[in-house]
């Protein structure tokens, strides 16, 4: 009797240690249960376009319609000729039908106008070989000793340049933004005399691709910025 006593008494003296261990766990998770740190990593670099888009625009003047749209066959032929010598594959060029504006059919023009039809026709070059259509844009005013007058795009037909190749860099600057977002958290958690923990929540990351600036509008600078949530323990 004595010795199952004992037993029991030992037993009931475990299990209350047992129960206080996990009493004081449970006040512990419960202690730091919000005890979190919300951080944001950024990723940058800057890459060169991979693909340009350039729309040639050229105009032709006058009162009889049939003879500009010979005018504008003869240029755009001769605008092909160009970008065929330059380089530019026949694949590349995309000849859009012209546009004609009448001039006497607007409701509030001006009805003076020495001509009557503005016929407009587009050329457009679609390349991956960016800095090769860059040397041709720079030289397009060799044409001009043709009689050919390239004019200006405007906001409707700009020249376009484009970063397509973003999905193989895509993991790479993931890892790097997350990286960063450890770094800052890392040194809060120093700050607030704490420890790193696990990550409790992370996002796949917000990507941009914009010009670098306005007067390279071919170099481009990637972005990304990822948001990941820590929690900390003493």
């Amino acid at each position: 009797m004595k010795n199952s006593s004992v037993i029991s008494a030992a037993l009931i003296a475990l299990g209350i240690v047992v129960l206080g261990w996990f009493i004081k766990a449970g006040i512990n998770d419960f202690a730091n249960k919000d005890r979190k740190v919300n951080v944001k990593g950024l990723a940058e670099q800057e890459v060169e376009a991979d693909k340009v888009t350039w729309p040639i625009v050229s105009k032709e003047l006058g009162n009889d319609l049939p003879e500009l749209y010979n005018k504008i066959g003869i240029t755009q032929g001769k605008i092909k000729a160009f970008l065929l010598r330059s380089g530019v594959k026949e694949e590349e060029m995309t000849v859009n039908a012209p546009q004609v504006a009448d001039l006497k059919a607007r409701e509030y023009g001006d009805n003076n106008q020495p001509y009557r039809y503005i016929v407009t026709s587009v050329i457009t070059v679609t390349s991956q070989n960016v800095k090769q259509v860059r040397q041709i844009i720079a030289h397009q005013g060799d044409l001009l000793k043709e009689g050919v007058a390239i004019v200006d795009g405007g906001y409707e037909n700009p020249i376009k340049y484009e970063y397509v190749s973003f999905m193989e860099m895509k993991p790479k600057m993931m890892q790097e933004a997350i990286q960063n977002a450890e770094k800052t958290a890392q040194q809060f958690a120093e700050n607030s005399h704490s420890k790193l923990d696990k990550i409790v929540s992370a996002d796949q990351g917000q990507f941009s691709i914009d010009d670098r600036d306005s007067n390279t509008p071919y170099i481009k600078k990637v972005r990304v910025v990822t948001t990941v949530t820590y929690s900390l323990k003493d």
